[in-house]
């Protein structure tokens, strides 16, 4: 860089991209190309908008006066040497892929994707697309399943609808705990005579949790068959989406090796209703996150019943009302939004 503007150089050498440079002789300048190698001895690159091209051969004179260390990115400007790249835990994004590559990576390990089998108990249940007889509908949650386990990046095993027996329900979960990674059934874990599951999970394996106090989302099954993680979800479509978004999708997380983070999904907001009657269990209740100007409140979906999958449709999250307490309208709960709780 011990040049003045309007002095003419010799032009040593050509550096195209790719091509390693030879060291630069002293007095001379390189026409050095975008992407290519600094010669050693060079400490700076002039734009070519600031160059003239002299009609004397291999000579160039310089329109203003260089500055050390220009238009040169140097190694290690963007990851120095035994510097952590992505922290584990990290879910691999069309950047972060960018990222490996830049340094050579070809391979790193990952955690292996998760295979989570799905079942359906009840002998009420129908595919869509086929006529419903008296005292049938169709099985919805199969297909609330499948798309917030895809959300979550999850192979799914669908092993479709099982009949309310026992030894079908047992059959069903042992098929299912010898594929998969995690096994999530819907129905039958409430107390009724034809609700098989917790006979059938205590039978191949052991049962650790029984029952929730939650809202909607009571009849709740964890455990184990065998060495395969096991949860059993509500039958009850409203139900099943809570409970996954609430319990199961921190679940997953963790094992997939991500933060399970449930607090980081959810923000404090103004009720736009009142909560009169105090419940003896925490209420997941469908909201709406409605804005005007600067101000923003709670509406609460029309109709609450766990069987209700229009009111989660209508609504964009859910409002955590706390067990034993009334609220005004006003003031502020948790709010999680379904996007998160989905995507997130």
């Amino acid at each position: 860089t011990d040049f003045q503007a309007d002095q003419p150089l010799p032009v040593s050498q050509r550096i195209p991209a790719g091509h390693p440079p030879t060291p630069l002789e002293a007095g001379t300048a390189a026409r050095i190309f975008t992407g290519a190698s600094l010669p050693p001895g060079a400490d700076t690159v002039l734009m070519q908008e600031n160059c003239q091209a002299l009609e004397e051969e291999h000579k160039v004179r310089l329109l203003k006066t260089p500055e050390p260390g220009q238009n040169i990115r140097p190694a290690g400007q963007d990851i120095r040497a035994g510097e952590q790249l992505l922290a584990p835990g990290t879910r691999l994004l069309p950047q972060h892929l960018g990222l490996l590559a830049s340094v050579g990576l070809a391979q790193v390990p990952v955690w292996r994707r998760l295979k989570v089998a799905i079942l359906s108990t009840g002998d009420e249940l129908v595919p869509p697309g086929q006529p419903l007889q008296p005292g049938q509908i169709y099985n919805s949650n199969r297909f609330t399943l499948h798309g917030l386990l895809q959300a979550l990046d999850c192979q799914v095993l669908d092993l479709g609808d099982v009949a309310d027996t026992l030894d079908a329900t047992k059959a069903a979960l042992k098929t299912a705990a010898a594929e998969a990674d995690l096994v999530i059934s819907s129905g039958g874990v409430s107390v009724g005579d034809e609700d098989h599951v917790r006979s059938a999970v205590e039978a191949l394996g052991e049962l650790h949790l029984w029952r929730l106090a939650i809202k909607p989302g009571k009849p709740f099954a964890h455990g184990t068959l065998g060495n395969t993680p096991f949860m059993g979800l509500p039958g009850n479509p409203a139900a099943v989406l809570v409970t996954f978004m609430i319990l199961v999708r921190p679940y997953i997380r963790r094992c997939q090796g991500l933060a399970a983070n449930p607090g980081a999904d959810c923000f404090p907001v103004p009720l736009g209703f009142s909560v009169d009657k105090a419940a003896g269990r925490r209420d997941f209740r469908r909201v709406r996150h409605c804005r005007e100007g600067l101000n923003s409140w709670l509406e609460e979906a029309p109709n609450q019943s766990s069987g209700m999958l229009s009111s989660a449709c209508w609504a964009d999250g859910l409002a955590l009302i706390p067990q034993h307490q009334t609220l005004k309208q006003g003031e502020l709960v948790a709010y999680y939004p379904f996007n998160e709780l989905v995507y997130g």
